[in-house]
């Protein structure tokens, strides 16, 4: 008999809030969190802007001690840290230096890279021949599995403590991965996130691809433009997002507060062949990743109330709205509301699925649907394929009861998760 899973517990990281009550005012406000970057002019980016958390030393000094500061260069962990343990804490859960690992709770936290800042100062000192002077937590910054291996110290986690890496689909996926231990009987309390981090040496290659926006390099908070008819590619971000992931039951025994339900979902791949390939989308894939996260949900498509799609602001915008309403057989005034946090972030890579997931339960949870910013001028393709009404560009009070969220990677990967609001 299966399992009902509910999500319990939500930790942010965002370029537009740091922290679950900053976050959801932002989404709600339309407040964007893309901001000028001077290293990005300095190092000649065609793209000057970018969407980067803000933090302060005194937030990261609750979390981290003076001494793990000590030499520490890796915002990526920083971030998944933050957020995982504010998700912890949100979930009324302790943070307690016990000797006894908790069995019962882990971390399935994912990245796309770690620490590349250390990697680069490594690279620097090794090539100066000065490898004594690396440090004794170059290791545990630089491998890729280095933020589940903090976080499953920092609380003692004595279940499944892992990173997963599937490029933009990571954070979602990892959702998905707590879901199925949980749903197995191996884990009672997951941990499920994902995190990317900062700056040039993540950035660059997206910048040369020439898929970045670099047309509102004067005016950073329209450069984010999903589905806009003026969208000018991406605008690249960081981040993380953390959510407790735990059976229906234990969250009922312990008292905990349920911000959304998850009924199900779907991974797969287009396995670059079609019209897939290692930056695009194969369409047939994306459509059965959508269908069978429905199916696997035990639901129909007409069930669907919002969709938060991945929707980078780039061309294949139109493409994904057309793979939703093949996947969905609906169109139209009949399609459901549509939209992407990535006009108020950036695109987080590693981190989109998670943040975006996080931005799908809130939705669920207070009862609304976020507006899409910078999309006055709906692109003629998505026109021709869903009313315009459904792609709302300021936050509506539509109640919604299930909410689609899905992403999709290089490398031809896709992942779709549904999320219900939780009723006993």
């Amino acid at each position: 008999m299966s399992k009902r899973i509910v999500i319990t517990g939500l930790g942010v990281v965002a370029p537009n809030g740091v922290g679950i009550p900053a976050f959801t005012r932002a989404i709600k406000n339309g407040e964007s969190g893309i901001r000028y970057d001077a290293q990005l002019q300095e190092l000649q980016f065609s793209c000057q802007i970018a969407g980067k958390p803000q933090l302060t030393e005194e937030l990261i000094s609750q979390y981290f001690t003076e001494l793990e500061l000590r030499g520490f260069n890796s915002t990526g962990i920083l971030y998944g840290v933050i957020a995982g343990m504010e998700a912890w804490k949100n979930a009324g859960l302790s943070i307690e230096l016990n000797e006894e690992p908790d069995w019962d709770s882990g971390t399935i936290f994912g990245s796309g890279t770690s620490g590349i800042d250390k990697f680069r100062e490594s690279i620097y000192k090794i090539d100066e021949l000065q490898v004594r002077k690396l440090g004794s937590t170059v290791v545990a910054q630089t491998m890729n599995s280095g933020v589940s291996a903090y976080l499953g110290g920092k609380l003692g986690l004595g279940n499944q403590v892992t990173t997963n890496s599937s490029a933009c689909t990571t954070g979602t996926e990892a959702i998905l991965m707590a879901y199925d231990r949980i749903q197995s009987g191996q884990a009672k309390r997951i941990l499920a996130g994902s995190t990317s981090d900062s700056g040039p040496y993540i950035w660059g290659g997206f910048d040369a691809l020439r898929v970045c926006s670099s047309k509102y390099n004067d005016n950073p908070e329209n450069g984010s433009r999903p589905m806009s008819a003026s969208a000018a590619g991406f605008v690249p971000g960081s981040g993380a997002g953390a959510l407790v992931i735990e059976d229906l039951e234990t969250a009922l025994e312990r008292g905990a507060t349920i911000y959304a339900e998850i009924l199900g979902g779907n991974v797969n791949s287009g396995g670059q062949r079609g019209n897939g390939s290692m930056t695009a989308p194969n369409s047939i894939a994306v459509q059965r990743c959508i269908s069978s996260a429905i199916h696997n949900s035990s639901i129909s498509a007409n069930d669907i109330d919002a969709i938060n799609g991945h929707l980078t602001a780039t061309t294949k915008d139109s493409l994904e709205i057309e793979n939703w309403t093949k996947a969905l057989g609906r169109s139209g005034t009949d399609f459901p509301y549509i939209n992407s946090l990535k006009s108020m972030t950036g695109h987080c890579l590693g981190a989109a699925g998670s943040v975006e997931s996080i931005a799908a339960v809130l939705q669920l949870h207070e009862g609304f649907v976020f507006g899409n910013t910078n999309c006055n001028d709906l692109h003629p393709e998505i026109t021709a394929l869903i009313d315009p009404l459904k792609v709302p560009l300021k936050t509506i009070n539509s109640n919604p009861n299930i909410i689609a969220k899905a992403s999709f990677g290089f490398g031809d990967v896709n992942a779709c998760i549904i999320f219900k609001k939780f009723q006993k």
